[in-house]
C-alpha cells in the first residue's frame, strides 16, 4: 500500500475536515481571496462560466466553490426520455450492478446494501445500473437531478472520511461504502433511483436543497428522515444539492429501469445536464460494461 494512502488510516478525519470548514468560511479578505486565486491558478478553474466571476465579491472560499453559474451554461439534454449527468466531474465507473455488488476499480467492489446501509432499500439495484462521478477542485459543485423525481426519505451513514482521489479509490477496499456519506432516495415515474453523495477528507460537507447544511454534524449513528410530507418534487436537471468542497456522486438505478449510454467510459469527463443514458432501452442506447480504470 502507498505510504500516502496507509497514512489516511492514521489521520484524525474528522479533526481535520472540521478545521478546513471554518476556514473556508473565514471572510477575512485577504484569506479568502488566497484562497480563491490559488485553487483557480492550480487547476484551471474557469470563472468566465460563474455567475459572478469577480472573486472580490464572495464573502468566502465556500461561496466561491459553491459558485452560481450563468443561465445557459450547462443545458439540459433536449430529449425530455433521456437520463442526465447530476455533476460536473469524471467517470470513475459505469455498468451493471452485478448481483448486488458496485465495482469501485482493479478488483474492488462493495455491495449497494452497504452504501445505502439498509438491505431492503438496496434490493432494487440488485441487478440495476450504477454511475459514479468524482468532483475534483477544479469543477462545479453543485449536483442536480438525473430525472424528475419526488424525494422519499434521507439516510445520513457515519463512516470515515477517506480521500475519493483515484489512488485512493483504486487502494482502499469499500471505500465509498465506509466513507461517511448522505443517501436520497427518490421515486421517479419509472420507479426508485437513488443518489449517494459521499464525503471526503478535507471536503466533507453537504448541502440539500430541501434541508440546508446535512454534513457537518457528522453522524455518530444512522439516521433517516421521512420526506413524504411535505412533498418535495424536483424536476430533470434541478438543483438538488451541494458539495462544500467536492467529493462524489454515486447514482443507482433499479433493475427494468433507465439503461446507460454505451458511450460512457472510465476517466471521460461530463458536465451536469449532458445525456448519459435513457429511461427506456433502445437500439440507440446501451448499457455500458464494468470498467477497469478509475477516474483520473
Amino acid at each position: 500500500m502507498p505510504p500516502s494512502i496507509l497514512i489516511q488510516y492514521l489521520l484524525p478525519h474528522r479533526f481535520l475536515s472540521r478545521i478546513v470548514f471554518h476556514a473556508t468560511r473565514w471572510t477575512w479578505v485577504p484569506w479568502k481571496n488566497f484562497l480563491i486565486r490559488q485553487v483557480t491558478r492550480r487547476f484551471g478553474v474557469d470563472l468566465g462560466e460563474a455567475l459572478e466571476p469577480d472573486i472580490a465579491a464572495f464573502p468566502h472560499f465556500n461561496a466561491f466553490f459553491t459558485r452560481q453559474l450563468k443561465p445557459g451554461a450547462r443545458p439540459l439534454d433536449p430529449d425530455p426520455e433521456s437520463l442526465v449527468c447530476p455533476a460536473d466531474g469524471r467517470i470513475s465507473q459505469a455498468g451493471p450492478v452485478s448481483d448486488g455488488r458496485i465495482f469501485q476499480a482493479k478488483g474492488q467492489s462493495f455491495s449497494a446494501a452497504e452504501l445505502l446501509a439498509d438491505s431492503a432499500a438496496a434490493e432494487p439495484y440488485r441487478d440495476g445500473r450504477f454511475v459514479t462521478v468524482y468532483l475534483s477542485p477544479r469543477d462545479y459543485h453543485r449536483v442536480h437531478m438525473p430525472l424528475a423525481g419526488t424525494l422519499v426519505a434521507t439516510r445520513h451513514v457515519p463512516g470515515r472520511i477517506f480521500s475519493v482521489a483515484p489512488l485512493a479509490v483504486q487502494s482502499i477496499p469499500r471505500l465509498f461504502a465506509r466513507n461517511e456519506r448522505l443517501v436520497c432516495h427518490f421515486e421517479g415515474e419509472d420507479g426508485p433511483f437513488s443518489m449517494v453523495l459521499v464525503g471526503a477528507l478535507l471536503v466533507s460537507s453537504v448541502s440539500t436543497v430541501w434541508g440546508g447544511l446535512e454534513i457537518p454534524p457528522y453522524a455518530g449513528r444512522i439516521s433517516t428522515t421521512e420526506w413524504r410530507e411535505p412533498s418535495i418534487a424536483l424536476d430533470r436537471g434541478a438543483e438538488m444539492g451541494r458539495f462544500n468542497m467536492g467529493s462524489t456522486v454515486i447514482l443507482l438505478l433499479p433493475a427494468g429501469g433507465p439503461v446507460l449510454d454505451a458511450g460512457l467510459l472510465p476517466e471521460q469527463p461530463v458536465r451536469v445536464g449532458q445525456r448519459i443514458g435513457h429511461r427506456r432501452e433502445s437500439a440507440t442506447f446501451r448499457e455500458t460494461g464494468q470498467k477497469s480504470v478509475t477516474a483520473g
